[in-house]
């Protein structure tokens, strides 16, 4: 793999840094400071400016307006865009739109790509996924409670689910559930389409989080169905292929999610070595000590950051060339590699801010409450790592090393 990044990703993405420096990062503090939907007029006039700029969907199709980037391509951008909470939003390639995106843009029948697809990418609605269980594992897709049983030419879905992120204002839902009880494990569960409007479709709450309760897109829902009936041509993709949808969904979405990361890397990066810069240091030397030590803090995270963002980049690259199969054992470890040097970054870089990385003065603060989670979501670090350890050493057995 050739990591240098190609010229035309180099002049998109230093127009998304500077459009990030000019006109989001202004924005962080009103944006720690109010709800997300009191943000929604402002950050409809900056989605206005990007489309304007023709850097709208970057990863999303050509033919329903995105500008078509490769996943390798994405990356890079996806970097650019972390270093502020606001960037995936206001340039339309945030999560969970973009997994559904995928997986509509795949598996969708033309009449769900006309009614879904193509008004999401364009940003007129927002989506949601609903697969997290309150009793269930989240990081097992194949264990699920919720159901939905045919009744005439209808799906009746019945269950409980959260961490269906940004289901508060979204249009739709794209539902996992228990189709064929009967099947092997892996041929269960189905991915069904539910309007948010759907009888039996109850937002309970938003769960608060960390102390906070989003709104709208920052929300992470709660949601109960009872006896919601949807018909079957909501169907996404087969009957029964949830599991095998659910794979091709996650893998990009890890290097999406991983290149997110290490944009907040960066960004903390920055801040970090600029506090470490202009830090009063006493004149009698006392304090020598404690320069050493941020100075080491630095070398190591930067060494860090580039070590993952080239296991990222190849990651990537290894989906595009042999797909998501064949890189499993690759997209697991940025998994969990990537997310845990977000939090050592973020730390160190809270720490060497002192009390002032407390406070929501600068962005940190927020990084450390919200990110946290990253060594949770879509697989916990402990399960990835087993799961890879295996598979490694599936791989020594009946083999003699000497």
């Amino acid at each position: 793999m050739d990591f240098t990044m190609p010229e035309k990703i180099k002049a998109i993405t230093g127009m998304i840094d500077e459009f990030v420096d000019r006109e989001l990062i202004p924005m962080e503090r009103e944006f720690m400071n109010k709800t997300f939907r009191e943000m929604l007029p402002v950050l409809r006039e900056k989605r206005k400016m990007v489309k304007q700029m023709e850097l709208w969907a970057p990863n999303h199709p050509k033919e329903y307006g995105g500008m078509g980037l490769s996943l390798v391509e994405h990356a890079y951008v996806s970097e650019s865009l972390g270093r502020t909470p606001l960037g995936h939003y206001v340039f339309g390639c945030q999560a969970p739109d973009a997994g559904n995106i995928e997986i509509l843009y795949k598996y969708g029948t033309e009449e769900q790509k006309e009614k879904w697809l193509r008004p999401l990418i364009a940003g007129d609605i927002r989506s949601c996924f609903s697969m997290t269980e309150i009793e269930m594992p989240g990081s097992n897709p194949v264990m699920m409670d919720t159901t939905a049983v045919k009744d005439g030419k209808d799906y009746v879905i019945n269950g409980q689910k959260w961490y269906t992120s940004s289901s508060d204002g979204a249009a739709f839902a794209i539902v996992m559930a228990l189709t064929n009880p009967e099947a092997a494990p892996y041929l269960r569960t189905s991915m069904i389409i539910v309007p948010t409007n759907t009888p039996g479709f109850i937002q309970v709450r938003n769960i608060p989080v960390m102390g906070e309760a989003g709104t709208d897109y920052t929300g992470h829902g709660e949601i109960a169905y009872r006896n919601c009936r949807v018909p079957q041509t909501n169907l996404l993709g087969p009957e029964g292929h949830a599991f095998v949808i659910a794979q091709e969904r996650l893998g990009p979405g890890r290097i999406h999610h991983c290149m997110r990361w290490l944009g907040i890397c960066k960004r903390s990066f920055d801040l970090m070595c600029y506090r470490a810069s202009k830090r009063i240091i006493q004149p009698d030397g006392k304090t020598l000590g404690t320069k050493q030590i941020i100075q080491s803090w630095i070398a190591e995270c930067a060494a860090e950051i580039q070590a993952a963002r080239l296991m990222t980049l190849h990651a990537a690259w290894k989906i595009e060339e042999f797909g998501v199969k064949e890189a499993r054992e690759d997209i697991a470890l940025i998994k969990f590699f990537v997310a845990n040097v977000m939090q050592h970054v973020v730390d160190r870089a809270l720490q060497v801010h002192g009390g002032l990385g407390m406070t929501d003065d600068i962005i940190i603060a927020f990084y450390y409450r919200h990110e946290r989670a990253a060594r949770i979501y879509d697989g916990a670090d402990e399960v990835h790592k087993v799961t890879v350890a295996r598979r490694i050493l599936r791989e020594y057995e009946g083999r003699e090393i000497r």
